[in-house]
């Protein structure tokens, strides 16, 4: 158990240093919005850790790192997945070139990079880039790309620990060149047994594909099976 702790005005939260790690979330002081630790470090024995728990990172840039894991939490089943009528004939005409994995940090860095009206930066810091792209070098995250005429215009990635997958973010430059991404990456995660994927939050975009909240137990109860097998 962690030896310190941040006071916020909604309770208190694990202080992280080099040396600790995230305790059970069973003992956890856990701040209402999932807010469950601040500090640490972006290492990638750190981050898998943090995924196998359901905790992940979210923080803005100047700011320390903040780990989370909300209460209900949104995921989607792949074999859940909906596709929209005009987004099927979309996907129909071929008008995309897909890849999987071969421009991660292009991907990453357009995420972070591409503006987007709800929010007024980013929270892909350079050093989010940057252990992200060592997660992918040791094969942990993925990314799917489109591609129209040559050029990158949307993609999606995330972080694949045995048979469960934890989405991170997206972008477009083409209307539904992100959406094509994501559908296409649900594809490959279905071929891959992939059984349960982590959306974090609810989002319109994610309802309308077909994913749903469920509660943290229930969430940790399943990625604790799949990400051993």
């Amino acid at each position: 158990m962690a030896s310190a702790y941040y006071k916020l005005p909604s309770g208190y939260v694990i202080a992280l240093d080099a040396e600790n790690t995230f305790p059970a979330l069973s003992d956890a002081l856990i701040e209402p919005n999932g807010l469950i630790a601040i500090g640490g470090d972006l290492s990638a024995a750190r981050l898998l850790s943090a995924y196998k728990q359901g905790i992940f990172p979210w923080f803005s840039e100047g700011e320390p790192i903040m780990w989370w894991s909300p209460n209900p939490r949104m995921v989607l089943y792949p074999d859940e997945l909906k596709i929209s009528k005009s987004l099927a004939k979309t996907l129909k005409s071929n008008m995309f070139e897909i890849r999987i994995n071969t421009a991660f940090q292009a991907v990453i860095s357009a995420c972070s990079n591409t503006p987007r009206n709800d929010q007024p930066g980013t929270w892909i810091t350079d050093n989010m880039i940057e252990a992200y792209c060592d997660l992918h070098t040791q094969g942990f995250a993925v990314c799917a790309e489109t591609w129209l005429n040559g050029e990158l215009v949307g993609g999606c990635y995330g972080v694949k620990i045995g048979r469960m997958f934890y989405g991170e973010s997206m972008f477009h430059l083409v209307t539904d060149a992100s959406k094509i991404a994501f559908v296409h990456l649900v594809e490959y995660l279905k071929s891959q047994q992939v059984g349960m994927i982590d959306c974090q939050m609810k989002t319109p975009l994610l309802s309308s594909f077909g994913g749903r909240e469920i509660s943290r137990d229930d969430f940790i109860q399943t990625l604790t099976k799949l990400v051993n097998s």
